[in-house]
């Protein structure tokens, strides 16, 4: 199962030297890059479910499932968002979770990202407003990550698709193309000027993120 990810700037509200700290996994209300919007209550039913069965979301490091660093003893929604409530285990032959603690620490990481999927039936679009509410999540994992964005989050989701034989919607890919360093400009010209061309001759194909990337380089210059 892909997993999608949120990232935001680590709203770190304690920090203890025996590696406990506090922070927002995700916050209600905010639009992130996707147009994603998580509405309150998003996250009650996993919540639920994890205290049901007491257990927890996994903490990682850098959204890597080899590279767990810590437990998360308490989660739980706010009206300001997802609280969670976590321990680095250092000291305990972990590894990454002493050198995330440093880092912490030295104000170098001030990243947290959940990897998430949405139940059935959890989201809406508001086509008004073009952005879809998130309202039932299933949370897999929450990560301490070095960057407050994740613009891989937007490759790894545009080459399944690509891997699926299915193309991505012009704004998505709109959004992949600037991720991967095209000048607004660029990218719009690509879309207003090749894409749809592109992809309607490409039908056939399935192509790998790295080959439509380099393509379409060749498009603008």
């Amino acid at each position: 199962m892909k997993l999608k990810v949120i990232t935001r700037q680590f709203e770190l509200k304690e920090h203890n030297d025996d590696g406990t700290f506090t922070g927002y996994g995700s916050v209600f209300h905010v639009e992130d890059s996707y147009r994603d919007v998580v509405m309150p209550g998003a996250f009650s039913r996993s919540i639920d479910e994890y205290a049901e069965n007491k257990a927890a979301p996994a903490m990682l490091w850098q959204h890597d499932p080899d590279k767990p660093i810590g437990v998360w003893d308490e989660i739980r929604e706010d009206d300001h968002g997802l609280l969670m409530k976590g321990r680095l285990l250092i000291n305990e032959q972990v590894p990454n979770a002493d050198g995330a603690h440093a880092l912490i620490k030295a104000g170098a990481i001030r990243g947290l990202s959940i990897g998430y999927s949405i139940y059935g039936g959890g989201s809406t679009f508001d086509e008004e407003r073009e952005i879809r509410e998130l309202t039932d999540i299933k949370l897999w994992e929450t990560s301490l990550v070095t960057f407050p964005a994740n613009p891989a989050a937007m490759v790894t989701d545009v080459r399944a698709a690509l891997e699926d034989g299915i193309y991505p919607s012009v704004r998505e890919m709109e959004k992949y193309l600037r991720d991967a360093g095209f000048s607004k400009r660029d990218a719009q010209t690509i879309i207003a000027n090749g894409y749809r061309t592109f992809i309607e001759r490409e039908a056939e194909d399935v192509l790998d993120i790295e080959s439509l990337t380099y393509r379409l380089r060749g498009i603008t210059k």
